[in-house]
């Protein structure tokens, strides 16, 4: 039995999942009229539930029926001893009367005990992948020896870092730099070409292979990740917001925050005219993953989120890249706002958002291939010019066509 319980909660676990699939992303069902797709999709493993909760039922119903033959059987049993008894004089009428009733109070008590036992095997069945989502080790745990982090002024280095997510395909291969206090360095580089894992290696989501990263010289490994993860700010490309209210989206930037905080960071992201002007101002709902927001709209709600919390180091993760030209025109002035005097490494995609960074690394295939400024790197010739004189020419191309 309780293999078909284990069979019946994994197909209820994958109807679940597919339901869940299908709602989170009911733009793209809708996008390829697929409704009927995903409906077919979710019956067939409804009905694969179906069949394994009625193999699991009638397990349980043939378990009953023994049960309960065997209770029945030794009653009938004993009822028949007590009453042969009775008829050849060994056992008075009030012997046989007892002997019922102390088995109707034994028998009642053990089938309830085996019911109880059922629905508890049942139960930590069905808990089974809780217990092993809780008894999972994490991969990244902190030292035992592990201090806070102490930013003194946040300058960022990479020594020497090889990183790959599986074995078999390294990401980065001896990635040396250094970003000083305050300044700002850009990576650009082709798509794979290992820029946002540099972001998610600061952020200490993996830990690297070989070498070091350090934040005013001390070791990532060596800090806890609660401490690291409270003086880095970043604003990613693909916004994610909770089903609430703009001003609890922005305010998760600081726990605690007041609201004239709130109001404040929205100013200086340029969006608090704009919640102001909506019917319910800062308690206006922006639906699930803030759908009801635009693109530039649920960037500001970002970047006032990370003016809130104040970071000492900013990440920027191709920020822009999926707006327009005017919103990202719009955007980078709030985004220079919020860099100003902090440690920023920025990733990019788009070259003329970096052309203002103390340096400039150009990736390749996990490597640095080049670094300098923007003047530099266009006068050396070599990569770099040739991805600016690209998206040179698309810009251009754009600007012939809309006229």
């Amino acid at each position: 039995r309780n293999a078909l319980r284990r069979e019946m909660v994994t197909h209820d676990n994958k109807a679940t999942a597919r339901a869940v699939d299908a709602l989170l992303n009911y733009e793209t069902v809708k996008y390829f009229n697929a409704e009927a797709h995903e409906a077919r999709g979710y019956g067939a493993a409804m009905n694969q539930w179906t069949e394994a909760a009625i193999k699991n039922q009638n397990s349980l119903s043939w378990l009953n029926i023994g049960q309960s033959a065997i209770t029945n059987l030794m009653m009938g049993g004993a009822l028949a001893y007590s009453v042969w008894g009775w008829s050849v004089g060994r056992f008075a009428v009030g012997d046989v009367v007892l002997i019922q009733t102390l088995l109707t109070q034994l028998f009642r008590p053990l089938d309830m005990l085996g019911m109880v036992y059922r629905e508890i095997k049942q139960g930590l069945i069905d808990m089974e992948a809780m217990f092993k989502l809780l008894d999972t080790e994490a991969e990244i745990a902190d030292a035992p020896d592990a201090r806070p982090l102490i930013v003194t002024g946040g300058a960022v280095r990479f020594d020497h870092v090889d990183f790959a997510y599986d074995a078999r395909r390294a990401i980065l291969h001896d990635v040396s730099f250094t970003i000083p206090a305050g300044h700002k360095v850009a990576v650009v580089g082709h798509s794979g070409a290992g820029k946002s894992t540099l972001s998610r290696i600061l952020y200490r989501f993996y830990d690297i292979g070989s070498g070091s990263v350090t934040i005013d010289g001390q070791d990532l490994r060596a800090v806890t990740q609660d401490s690291l993860r409270r003086a880095i700010g970043i604003v990613p490309q693909d916004t994610v917001l909770f089903n609430d209210t703009i001003g609890y989206n922005i305010g998760y930037g600081r726990a605690n925050a007041t609201q004239a905080q709130i109001e404040a960071a929205a100013k200086e992201a340029a969006i608090h005219d704009f919640i102001v002007g909506l019917p319910d101002g800062y308690n206006a709902t922006v639906g699930e993953r803030g759908l009801k927001l635009s693109g530039g709209e649920k960037q500001r709600v970002a970047i006032a989120r990370t003016i809130l919390k104040d970071p000492a180091i900013l990440i920027l993760d191709e920020a822009t890249s999926a707006l327009d030209s005017g919103t990202e025109a719009e955007i980078q002035d709030s985004l220079r706002a919020v860099g100003r005097g902090r440690t920023t490494l920025v990733i990019a995609h788009r070259l003329s958002t970096i052309a203002d960074a103390d340096e400039i690394l150009v990736m390749a295939e996990g490597r640095i291939v080049e670094r300098g400024t923007h003047g530099a790197l266009l006068a050396r010739g070599g990569v770099y010019a040739e991805m600016w004189a690209l998206q040179a020419a698309e810009a251009e191309s754009e600007l012939m066509a809309a006229e």
